[in-house]
């Protein structure tokens, strides 16, 4: 890590949904956000749902995005190091933004270390004890046959289905999905919990709660929430040693 240099976090964008108007504003506040950070970023951790919905083609990617798509590839060309880390609405990814951004794409959570500090990273889907549902139905949408099929499906018809059943669903943000349940029944710190017995992290950090939280899972370890950028618009810091959550 560059000194002087801070590394950022943030997640759960959802852009697209709930309509493109809706995410176009967003989106600009989120580009802003990038223009902000990119005068002393040295890392940046995109953690999951970016998009609303994403499906690649071999030869077709969804339209849109232009604006996030393009900033993340001018910091990228400026040496910025950018992480992205798949979500439960992103999971379709493949190599475009390898190819095109230079940004290496993670399917499960990942350790890294900074200035001596253990991270241990990921989206939060389906990890700890519950999320029970959302496991099998990961199980059904990651299947080979069923993302064959889905293929075969002309674009026009599997976005649209796609991002209909997503909003429908209020899987962006649900009203129980926003909810704290308190730390000892938040399934993501009893996950960080369950990892920390097996080795030492110095910080956790998911996002997929939409809930920007930090908890002390034992005198030298946190779990980090980064929020979202729907309600919150919240991100991770770390610089000098330190790890922060901060709004934009």
């Amino acid at each position: 890590m560059t000194t002087h240099k801070k590394i950022y976090f943030a997640s759960d964008q959802h852009f697209g949904a709930p309509t493109v108007e809706e995410s176009k504003i967003r989106e600009l506040k989120f580009v802003s956000w990038l223009d902000f950070i990119k005068k002393d970023a040295d890392v940046l951790f995109l953690l999951g749902d970016l998009f609303d919905f994403w499906f690649e083609y071999t030869e077709v990617v969804p339209k849109g995005f232009i604006r996030v798509l393009g900033k993340l590839a001018e910091l990228s060309d400026q040496g910025i190091q950018i992480h992205f880390f798949v979500g439960n609405h992103d999971l379709w990814m493949h190599d475009y933004f390898e190819k095109e951004l230079n940004i290496p794409v993670y399917h499960q959570p990942k350790e890294f270390i900074f200035n001596g500090k253990s991270f241990f990273i990921g989206h939060g889907d389906g990890l700890g004890p519950e999320d029970k549902g959302y496991k099998r139905m990961k199980k059904v949408f990651t299947n080979s046959v069923s993302k064959w099929f889905f293929r075969w499906l002309h674009p026009d018809i599997g976005l649209k289905i796609a991002h209909y059943l997503s909003v429908k669903n209020k899987l962006i943000s649900g009203a129980e999905d926003v909810k704290f349940l308190g730390e000892e029944n938040e399934w993501l710190v009893q996950y960080s919990k369950m990892k920390l017995a097996e080795k030492h992290y110095d910080y956790f950090v998911f996002g997929h709660r939409h809930l920007p939280l930090e908890i002390a899972i034992s005198e030298t370890s946190k779990y980090i929430n980064t929020g979202d950028w729907i309600i919150h618009f919240t991100y991770g810091e770390f610089y000098e040693g330190k790890m922060m959550l901060k709004s934009y």
